[in-house]
Order: C-alpha cells, then structure tokens, then sequence
C-alpha cells in the first residue's frame, strides 16, 4: 500500500517547487533543474526520512518507549556536535567526500545515545518514558550549550554551521544519495533480522531473557545501527528532528505494534513524510526556502505533545 505512495509523492515532490515543471519534462533526460538539482534532493529527502524512521522504530521498540527517537533521546544533537567540531577542525580525510563531518557525526551519536541510556539505567532500572524524556531534553540542552560554545569561535564558518544546524537538503547530489542508500541499506538488513528480537523486548527484558534473546547483543547492534543511521543522515543534511518519532507512532497506529510489519512500513513511511515536508519547506513561502528541520520540528512539537498527552492518559497504543 505505501509503495505506490512512495511513488507518487517522488514525483510530485520532484515536479512542484520554486519553479514548478511540467510532467512531461520526466521523460526529458535534458532538464537540468529536474535531473541535476531538483530530483537529487527528492531521492536524499526519501532516504534521510527512512532512515531516521527506521532508527525511531528501532528505538521505540527496544526501549518499549513510543517517545523514544533520535531528537528527544540527544543523539541527533550529539551528532550535530560531532559535525560542527568537524567542520570548525577541518576534520576529513583527504579524497572521501564527507569523511570528516560522517565519521564524528556517527561517533558523537554513539556516544550520546550510550550515556543517557547507562545514566537512565542507574536512575531508573525500568527506563520509564519520564525518565529517558528528561534525561534526553537536558542531555540536548547540554550538548546545544557546548555546540553554541564552539560556533563563537568558528570564524568564517560560523554562517555554514548556523545554516547547517538548521536542516538543509539545498544542495544535494548522488553522492549524497548513494551513500544514504548503501547505508540505509545495510544498516535496515540488520534491523529487519531482529524483529523478532525487539517483539520479545515489548514483553520487557527480563521476558525477553526467557525467550533466549540476548539482551545485551542485540542492545548493542541496534544501538550502533541508530548511530551510524543517525549520523550519516546528520552530517549529509543537518540536524532534522522528530522524523523518528512522528512516523512511527502513526504507522503504529495502522500496523500494530508487530516489528515486521511496523519496521519495513517506519522505511516508506518515513521516506513520505521527509519528502512532503520538504516539498511544504520549498513552497510554502516561495521563493524563499524554509529550513527543513523548521518545518519537522513544529510538525513533530505539536504530534509529540499529542503523545505525551495520550501516554499521560493511558490509551497510548503499546
């Protein structure tokens, strides 16, 4: 069912923007704003939003935690410290396009998403919501300081971060694209494999133990899978947040909480949702381009607060 939905907004999204073009033009391989400008940024929109989906689900799943995403856990603000260290250093290595800003983003993202879950872990054995909220806003607010710290410091580079911490798809290639390809790729393949594994978490850990899940492997490589998900999607196109958790939580709705079917539908779904949001962030004031991750976050504010009211309330589906 969301396949052909998945098409339809590519092209859509592809043929309206500043400049709207005619459909026809799809059939002309000559159109340099369709082919060179407009339909990269399309395809990296759709990868950027499974990605971050799938990492929501993920997270969602193993922590039985429907708040629980890369926004409102601090990882993506994490990730974003390791880019703007990145950038401010000149961090890369030399012929690998993006090397510098990835392999920090990926890093710092790992590190963040291991350090509120251990500190939660030692407050609260149970890793209730209120809990990893916290924990995730403060951690953000902290992070966000150290990040403000060095943007002072960053001289000529500080209106390429600013910008960048934003959310920006301006600019997007192929290159952009096929390495969120390969790595969505990879990096799903394994979630996929443990679906029946975060299933088991639903019942809790101690219940996943008895079904012969091993608990803390399968921590680890969904951890790291969120992290190199995480980051490579941070150091290609800024901070965009909250796409982990609004995705998700209204797929749940329609698939149930069954991690084979909501983890291959969190994909295409969340792919939809990036490319509608982009697609709202280049018209709606038009010909002046909002901030994508503008555009996400107040989408995602007004959804969360709907959750969190829901979850205070009882009724929120498991």
């Amino acid at each position: 069912m969301l396949l052909p939905l998945v098409a339809a907004t590519l092209v859509v999204a592809t043929l309206f923007g500043s400049v709207r073009i005619p459909f026809s033009a799809l059939f002309d391989r000559s159109n340099p704003i369709l082919w060179s400008i407009r339909f990269p940024r399309v395809l990296t929109a759709a990868l950027v939003g499974a990605a971050l989906s799938v990492s929501g689900a993920a997270m969602q799943g193993l922590l039985k935690n429907p708040l629980a995403d890369g926004s409102t856990l601090g990882v993506s603000s994490g990730a974003s410290l390791g880019a703007i260290l990145a950038i401010t250093l000149g961090l890369r290595i030399p012929g690998v396009p993006f090397s510098g800003t990835m392999l920090m983003a990926i890093l710092m993202a790992f590190l963040s998403l291991a350090a509120i879950i251990t500190i939660t872990y030692r407050l609260d054995v149970t890793l209730s919501t209120n809990t990893i909220i916290l924990l995730g806003v403060v951690f953000s607010m902290f992070i966000s300081s150290i990040s403000n710290l060095i943007i002072t410091f960053a001289g000529d580079r500080v209106k390429t971060i600013t910008f960048w911490t934003l959310g920006s798809l301006s600019g997007s290639s192929y290159a952009n694209a096929l390495i969120l390809f390969l790595v969505l790729l990879a990096c799903s393949a394994v979630l996929l494999s443990l679906t029946d594994e975060l299933n088991a978490f639903s019942l809790g850990e101690e219940n996943a133990r008895s079904l012969g899940v091993n608990v803390p492997r399968v921590k680890l490589i969904v951890l790291i899978c969120v992290s190199i998900l995480t980051g490579v999607c941070v150091s290609i196109s800024g901070s965009i947040g909250f796409v982990g958790l609004v995705t998700p939580h209204i797929l749940r709705l329609v698939t149930g909480p069954n991690h084979h079917r909501l983890l291959p539908a969190s994909i295409l779904g969340g792919a939809i949702f990036l490319m509608l949001a982009d697609l709202l962030a280049r018209t709606l004031l038009r010909p002046r381009e909002l901030p994508i991750g503008v555009v996400t976050s107040i989408i995602g504010t007004l959804i969360f607060i709907t959750i969190f009211y829901r979850n205070r309330k009882g009724d929120l589906p498991q």
